[in-house]
């Protein structure tokens, strides 16, 4: 017998937007509207039955089953937790921002928590301060030799034109690590007065398109060098565009942003009208990052619950298979967000534990 009883996936299936002159009004939604907020409060739920350590299956959907999607509040994903939790926050790290924007761009340019821990202990806690081009290139380019993966393939991080790397892609960003921060940009960030303004500041750095630039602006807004509402500013990437095309037949009669704007905006009339339980982050609504990363989400998981629906990217295939780890390992916030004392008391230990392994 199922553990979870999936919602109701035939009752009230038809939202009502708002009428008159708003701009919305005439926003036709696709069926792939609904599976949105259901994909939401299902992907939040298996969320909170994994933390609370339940054990599988923690679902009896059969796409979220086998595929690995990302955790509705992006916050939570397992690698935005390491770089709270161990790169930013870690017990000894240098809160000086200088310090902290340096940690946060090595992190962030290869996404990958096994490159961190392996110039980590072949060089012991990395720092600005001790940063070193030859020394970095070196243990790096050593790992590539041994047929090492340096890069994420969550995100394709494009490389930077430097003659003198040679064309290696990680000498490139170490490079560009380098120069950022010989340079004025960490000034300017902590000047910024907006999130929009950061992500314009980051946009000058050699590789950084849209896409890149808000998501950088993001994880550098989990840390105390600078501070803006999240749902203050948002870019829409590919991924968001495509779940937006399937969620809305006339999608390309809107601005990407102001959708994302609009399903934030909207998220407790839609829980409430789809007669869905949704269990928000301790307090925490879902911001504007977290909406437009669920519509990434929805548009991989349209592609086998709704074929029928075309975006624009064209895929028609999930790739990532599911792979459970054997325990989970916590959620801790950015301090400033006021909701670690709101954690249970064993999540917060074991989050206490695992920053420290």
């Amino acid at each position: 017998m199922h553990r979870y009883k999936l919602p109701d996936m035939t009752a009230n299936t038809n939202p009502t937007f708002f009428h008159g002159t708003n701009r919305f009004a005439d926003l036709k939604p696709t069926e792939v509207f609904d599976s949105y907020w259901r994909f939401a409060a299902e992907r939040q739920a298996i969320f909170f039955r994994r933390l609370a350590g339940k054990p599988a299956p923690w679902t009896v959907d059969p796409i979220l089953a086998r595929h690995r999607f990302t955790n509705a509040y992006r916050a939570a994903d397992r690698v935005s937790q390491y770089l709270i939790r161990d790169v930013i926050y870690s017990e000894g790290r240098s809160m000086e921002p200088q310090e902290q924007l340096f940690r946060i761009l090595l992190f962030k340019l290869f996404n990958k928590v096994e490159t961190w821990r392996l110039l980590e202990a072949q060089l012991g806690p990395l720092s600005w301060e001790t940063f070193d081009y030859g020394t970095y290139d070196k243990v790096l380019t050593a790992a590539m030799r041994d047929g090492g993966t340096l890069y994420s393939a969550a995100y394709i991080i494009p490389p930077v034109k430097w003659e003198e790397g040679g064309g290696t892609k990680h000498r490139g960003h170490l490079h560009l690590i380098g120069t950022a921060l010989s340079g004025s940009l960490g000034r300017h960030l902590e000047d910024a007065t907006s999130l929009g303004e950061v992500f314009n500041l980051l946009k000058q750095l050699p590789s950084l398109g849209d896409f890149l630039a808000f998501q950088f602006a993001i994880d550098l807004n989990y840390a105390t060098l600078i501070d803006f509402p999240e749902d203050s500013f948002v870019v829409a990437g590919p991924g968001a565009r495509d779940g937006i095309a399937k969620c809305f037949a006339n999608a390309g009669d809107y601005v990407a942003e102001d959708i994302i704007e609009f399903m934030h905006d909207r998220q407790e009339i839609e829980f409430q009208r789809l007669g869905l339980e949704f269990q928000d982050l301790w307090g925490r609504p879902l911001q504007l990052i977290d909406c437009q990363n669920l519509f990434c989400e929805i548009s991989k998981y349209a592609r086998v619950a709704h074929p029928n629906v075309a975006g624009v990217s064209g895929r028609t295939r999930i790739k990532q298979i599911f792979k459970a780890e054997s325990a989970h390992h916590g959620v801790w916030f950015p301090p400033k967000w006021g909701i670690n004392d709101r954690l249970p008391v064993h999540n917060r230990q074991v989050s206490k534990n695992s920053s420290k392994g």
